[in-house]
């Protein structure tokens, strides 16, 4: 019988926007901290962490998290609002060996040239020499990587709709030559919750929330569609690639969906449409509990 999680919390560190009248600050990023609990074990996950590490402490701070507890983090791609500030949470930690969990092309060239020619990738002071010096362990792998029974990286997401082309104009460089960057290393976690089913958590989804949850399903034989949660990027989608999006997530039948950051206005509504209150905006602060 495939193992799977008692419980799942998980706790929004950073997200565009904040609570009305609190303490919280928001950023253009994403983070969060990922609980997993089993009759074994229990892990504490960062995945990703935003791009302004100041913001992203204040917020800790408030919610109460103690960064020595984190025991591995996830880097959902490569963009500079999710992994700026990786090489400082090591530090924070004072721990060796942490597990850094990520795509085998997560450091590469990687950048745009609308308006000027512009790096957006992993920035000075975060590539793997510096996150090895912080006390990070790189796992960088295009499989699927179990971190506890019940919890998974995706790994590498096949590109299978017809419909989720990016809509992202990025570049990379290959053996001197300029590329369109497909974005390869976009990779999300997936939980398997006792009588719930799965959860996906997206940092923001460039190969394509539906794909990625059939890779989900894939990993899960069997298994329903509990919730999912983060970004989207349907940010700049035509209402075409919106109405299909929602259309297909929503057959899944989920029991939540919370998305923000790159989501977009217009695809929040559409979701808010279809779910009702099956659809949260996500925020930071915004914590989910889930349990058998």
């Amino acid at each position: 019988m495939m193992e799977k999680l008692d419980s799942l919390r998980i706790l929004t560190l950073a997200e565009n926007t904040a609570p009305f009248g609190g303490s919280l600050l928001g950023q253009h990023g994403l983070s969060f901290l990922i609980e997993g609990k089993s009759e074994q074990a229990t892990l504490q996950v960062i995945m990703d962490v935003g791009q302004d590490y100041d913001a992203l402490c204040n917020n800790m701070e408030k919610l109460n998290v103690d960064v020595g507890q984190i025991d591995a983090v996830v880097l959902s791609h490569c963009h500079y609002d999710h992994t700026s500030g990786v090489a400082a949470l090591l530090t924070q930690t004072k721990k060796r060996g942490v597990p850094v969990i990520a795509h085998p092309h997560i450091f590469r060239a990687h950048f745009i040239n609308t308006p000027v020619l512009r790096h957006v990738g992993i920035m000075e002071g975060n590539n793997m020499q510096s996150l090895v010096a912080a006390g990070g362990q790189p796992f960088l792998t295009r499989d699927p990587l179990p971190l506890m029974p019940g919890l998974t990286t995706t790994g590498e997401v096949p590109r299978i709709t017809s419909f989720e082309e990016s809509v992202l104009k990025v570049f990379t460089i290959n053996e001197g030559n300029v590329f369109r960057d497909s974005m390869p290393d976009d990779i999300s976690l997936v939980a398997c919750i006792k009588g719930r089913g799965l959860v996906v958590i997206t940092g923001c989804s460039h190969a394509g929330i539906i794909n990625i949850i059939k890779q989900a399903f894939s990993l899960y034989p069997g298994e329903e569609l509990h919730v999912v949660i983060g970004g989207l990027h349907l940010e700049g989608a035509g209402s075409e690639r919106i109405t299909k999006t929602v259309e297909e997530l929503c057959s899944f039948r989920p029991d939540l969906v919370s998305a923000g950051h790159c989501t977009g206005f217009d695809a929040q509504v559409a979701f808010y449409n279809v779910l009702g209150d099956r659809f949260v905006p996500l925020s930071a602060g915004a914590e989910f509990i889930i349990s058998k």
